[in-house]
């Protein structure tokens, strides 16, 4: 099983090795996560290119992952990917690996989010479009902003209440959180 976390890299420097559709796709990723992403590919695609990343149009060298937080290899080719999650992994940094995400640290899930509520499903499989349909199906359950201003103010308040009365407040806010989402019983 796979340690499940959400990171908070904003401002990080992420490297992209690869310039086609994936990298474009896991640049994208990043950038929306509010990392600096630098790409190296010998070419890059034009939608890569539209994006606000930094390019160097050359090949992949030792040395290239200095400084980076977070590493994507995604070039066609198995050996230079397969260099690039081995210097990452030499120096403890995060890469995912395009090509064969076992051989990464890594794995990118299917993400549904709406205002700050994030789900993100991974199969532990090479399923992703599994992990996609269940993201899609999830996507109902997310409450809207009205409902998390209101229970953010509930747990506030219910936080600066009475130890006694505190109880009862969190108590509340659960069952009446566990209703909006048609759940019943007690909570696990």
């Amino acid at each position: 099983m796979s340690l499940a976390a959400f990171l908070e890299l904003r401002g990080a420097r992420a490297v992209v090795v690869g310039g086609g559709r994936v990298a474009a796709r896991r640049a994208r990723t990043l950038l929306d996560a509010g990392l600096v992403v630098h790409v190296i590919a010998p070419s890059v695609s034009q939608g890569l290119r539209d994006l606000p990343v930094t390019v160097e149009q050359r090949s992949y060298h030792a040395g290239d992952l200095a400084g980076a937080a977070l590493v994507v290899a995604a070039t066609d080719v198995d050996a230079v990917n397969d260099a690039v999650a081995a210097e990452a992994r030499a120096a403890g940094v995060p890469v995912n690996h395009a090509g064969h995400a076992e051989r990464g640290t890594l794995r990118f899930p299917a993400v549904m989010e709406r205002d700050g509520v994030q789900i993100a499903v991974t199969t532990g499989r090479e399923l992703p479009m599994l992990a996609q349909a269940l993201a899609e199906a999830t996507g109902p359950l997310l409450p809207d902003a009205a409902h998390l201003d209101a229970w953010s103010r509930r747990r506030e308040a219910a936080l600066n209440a009475a130890p006694d009365d505190r109880t009862a407040a969190l108590a509340g806010l659960r069952d009446d959180i566990r209703a909006h989402l048609g759940l019943t019983g007690a909570s696990a």
